[in-house]
C-alpha cells in the first residue's frame, strides 16, 4: 500500500467494519499522528491485524484501543463505534490492573503468554466470566522504541468448562466406584466373617464331638478298672486298659492334626529327596487305592531337594492320594508327578509365594472334579463331603497346615467331569541331600544314678515322668516352674540332663530356663517337653547341639527310652 488513498480504500473495502472506522476517524490529533504520516511498518502491522481470523488487538499509549478487528469485535461483546478509542481502565475496570501490568511490560520490549487465564468481563452488557489464551508483544513506532502493545487473544472457556465437566464426571464416577467398593469390600469382609465364624464353629464341633468319644472311651475304662480294683480283682481288665490306650492314641493323633491345621506342629525338616520318598511309596499307595485305580508315578530327573520333614511329606501325600481315591468311586486314574519350577514375580503372585525356585509334588485323578464353591472349603477344618462317620474333615487342612508351616503352598486345580490335581510347592534345598543309610539300633541300658531335673506345671505329668526315670534308674528333681528350675540349676548340685515343658508359668518358658542354665553349665543336655512348637522357646524348629524335643503325648517308656539315648551320647 504505496499511496494512502490506496491504504484509505482497502481499509474500507477488504477489512469490515473495523477497517472502515479506522479509515474514517481523524487521527491528526492522537499522539500518531495522522494516518498519511504512518510508517509503513505500522500500515502493514493493522493489515494484519484487519484480515486476521482470530482476535487482535492493539493498544497504544494514551490512546487506548487503537487498532483491533471484526473478530475482536465479536469476542469484547462491543458494538464498533465503543472500541476505537476506548480506554481499558474505563471500559473494562475489572481487568484493569492486569491491563497495566501488561502494558507496563510491553513498553519495557517484554513479551507474555497466558494459557487458560480466568478473568472477569463485561461482555453484552453484564460480566461474564471467561478463560483466554493471550499473547502480547510490544509495538514499535518511528524511532524503534516501544509504543504499543498488539495482543492475539484466542477464548478458551468452552473447552475448560468442559474439562472441568468431564473432570467433575470423573471425580463423582470416582467418588461412586470408591464408595461401591468400600460397600463391596465391607460385604465381603462379613462375608469372610461369617465364613470364619463358620469355620470355628465346625472346628470346636468336629473337637467336641470327637473328643468327647475319645474321653468317654478313657473315661469309662478307667471306671471299670476302678470298679474292678475295689472287689478285690483284676482279671478281665485288660481290655480297659486297651481301650484307654486306644483312645488315648487316637486323641493324641487327634492332637497332631489340629496342630498341623494351625501350623504349630513340631517338625524335624530335613533335606529330602522328594523322588526318592514318593517312589518308595508307590506300593503303600497302589495297595491303599486299590484294584480298580491306576497308579502312575512320574519324578522328574534331576529334582532338586526340599528341607522337609520327611515323615510329614509321607502323610500328607498318602492324604492327597486317599482323597483322589475317594473322587472315583467307579475306578480310575492317579498321576503323582514331580517338578522343578521357578515362579517370578508374577507367578510368586499368583501362588502366594516368595518368588524363587520350587519343587512341585502333584496328585491327580480322573474323578468328577470338585464345584468352586465347594473347592473354596476343602481346607477348612472338619469340613468333608463325606458321608457321616467316613472321615473327620482334617486331612486336607492337615496337609495344608504342613505345607505352609514347612514355606510352601498348595494349591488346587479342578475342572467338573475331568478330574482334580492338588499340588504342594514346596522351597528348594541348597544343598546335597546325604544317601540312605541303615541305622543301627540302639538299645538304652538302665540309667546308672545320673541327675535329672524334670520342668513341668502340670503335678500329674511331672509325677507320671519322675516315676517313670526313677524306675529306669535315674536320680531325679521336680521344678514346677521357670524361677524354681532355676534356683536348681544355679546351685552347686550335679545335674547331667533337664527335661523341660516348653510353656512354663512363673515368666520363663523352657527355652529361656534352657539357654539361662547353659550360661553356667555349658554342657548340660536338655529335652524340650512340648504340646506344640512355640517359636520364641523353640527357634523355629532349629536347636543347637545337645537340645532335643520330644512331643507330648507320648508312652512313659518313650521317655525313658529317649533319656536314655540322650544321656549316652
Amino acid at each position: 500500500m504505496p499511496e494512502d488513498i490506496t491504504f484509505r480504500q482497502t481499509l474500507v473495502g477488504r477489512c469490515g467494519e473495523a477497517g472502515r472506522l479506522i479509515a474514517a476517524r481523524d487521527w491528526s490529533a492522537t499522539s500518531i499522528g495522522p494516518i498519511e504520516s504512518w510508517p509503513q511498518s505500522l500500515k502493514s502491522t493493522l493489515g494484519l491485524i484487519l484480515l486476521s481470523p482470530a482476535p487482535l488487538v492493539m493498544l497504544w499509549g494514551e490512546e487506548g484501543i487503537m487498532l483491533y478487528n471484526d473478530a475482536y469485535s465479536v469476542f469484547a461483546g462491543r458494538r464498533h463505534p465503543e472500541l476505537l478509542g476506548s480506554k481499558v481502565r474505563e471500559g473494562w475496570p475489572e481487568v484493569a490492573d492486569f491491563n497495566d501490568h501488561v502494558m507496563k511490560v510491553g513498553l519495557a520490549g517484554g513479551t507474555l503468554a497466558y494459557r487458560d487465564q480466568e478473568l472477569t468481563l463485561s461482555r453484552h452488557g453484564k460480566p461474564e466470566q471467561v478463560w483466554m489464551n493471550l499473547d502480547y508483544s510490544p509495538v514499535l513506532d518511528e524511532s524503534g522504541r516501544p509504543a504499543g502493545v498488539v495482543a492475539v487473544v484466542a477464548e478458551t472457556t468452552e473447552r475448560v468448562l468442559a474439562d472441568r465437566r468431564a473432570a467433575s464426571a470423573n471425580e463423582t464416577l470416582e467418588q461412586r466406584v470408591a464408595e461401591r467398593t468400600e460397600e463391596l469390600t465391607v460385604a465381603h469382609e462379613a462375608l469372610r466373617q461369617a465364613q470364619k465364624m463358620e469355620a470355628v464353629g465346625q472346628l470346636t464341633g468336629g473337637i467336641a464331638h470327637d473328643f468327647n468319644n475319645l474321653l468317654m472311651g478313657i473315661g469309662g475304662s478307667l471306671e471299670f478298672i476302678e470298679r474292678g480294683l475295689a472287689r478285690n480283682g483284676v482279671e478281665g481288665l485288660e481290655r480297659y486298659l486297651q481301650g484307654a490306650q486306644s483312645s488315648t492314641r487316637r486323641a493324641a493323633a487327634l492332637t497332631q492334626r489340629l496342630l498341623a491345621f494351625s501350623r504349630r506342629q513340631t517338625l524335624d525338616p530335613k533335606p529330602t529327596d522328594v523322588n526318592r520318598l514318593i517312589f518308595g511309596m508307590e506300593d503303600l499307595i497302589r495297595r491303599t487305592a486299590g484294584p480298580s485305580i491306576e497308579v502312575e508315578v512320574v519324578g522328574q530327573a534331576g529334582l532338586w531337594p526340599a528341607r522337609v520333614d520327611a515323615a510329614q511329606l509321607e502323610s500328607a501325600l498318602l492324604n492327597l492320594a486317599i482323597n483322589a481315591r475317594d473322587a472315583m468311586p467307579a475306578g480310575g486314574g492317579i498321576t503323582i508327578e514331580t517338578a522343578n519350577k521357578w515362579l517370578d514375580e508374577r507367578g510368586g503372585k499368583e501362588q502366594e509365594l516368595t518368588p524363587g525356585q520350587y519343587l512341585s509334588l502333584c496328585v491327580s485323578d480322573t474323578g468328577a472334579g470338585i464345584p468352586k464353591e465347594i473347592a473354596e472349603r476343602i481346607f477348612d477344618p472338619f469340613f468333608t463331603t463325606k458321608p457321616i462317620g467316613e472321615g473327620t474333615g482334617l486331612g486336607l487342612s492337615m496337609v495344608h497346615g504342613f505345607v505352609r508351616q514347612s514355606g510352601g503352598q498348595v494349591r488346587v486345580y479342578s475342572e467338573i467331569g475331568k478330574g482334580t490335581t492338588m499340588c504342594i510347592y514346596l522351597p528348594r534345598y541348597m544343598g546335597d541331600v546325604a544317601p540312605e543309610t541303615l541305622e543301627e539300633t540302639v538299645v538304652p541300658e538302665l540309667g546308672a544314678g545320673e541327675t535329672v531335673l524334670v520342668v513341668d506345671d502340670e503335678p500329674t505329668v511331672r509325677m507320671l515322668m519322675a516315676d517313670v526315670l526313677s524306675e529306669a534308674g535315674y536320680s531325679v528333681i521336680e521344678a514346677q516352674d521357670g524361677p524354681s528350675a532355676m534356683r536348681v540349676l544355679q546351685s552347686e548340685r550335679r545335674i547331667e540332663l533337664l527335661i523341660t515343658d516348653v510353656g512354663l508359668p512363673g515368666g520363663m518358658n523352657g527355652r529361656q530356663v534352657a539357654d539361662g542354665a547353659r550360661l553356667t553349665r555349658p554342657s548340660l543336655k536338655v529335652l524340650f517337653v512340648t504340646g506344640f512348637a512355640e517359636n520364641a522357646a523353640v527357634g523355629n524348629g532349629r536347636l543347637p547341639a545337645g537340645m532335643e524335643v520330644i512331643t507330648k503325648p507320648f508312652q512313659v517308656a518313650d521317655l525313658a527310652a529317649k533319656v536314655g539315648e540322650i544321656i549316652a551320647s
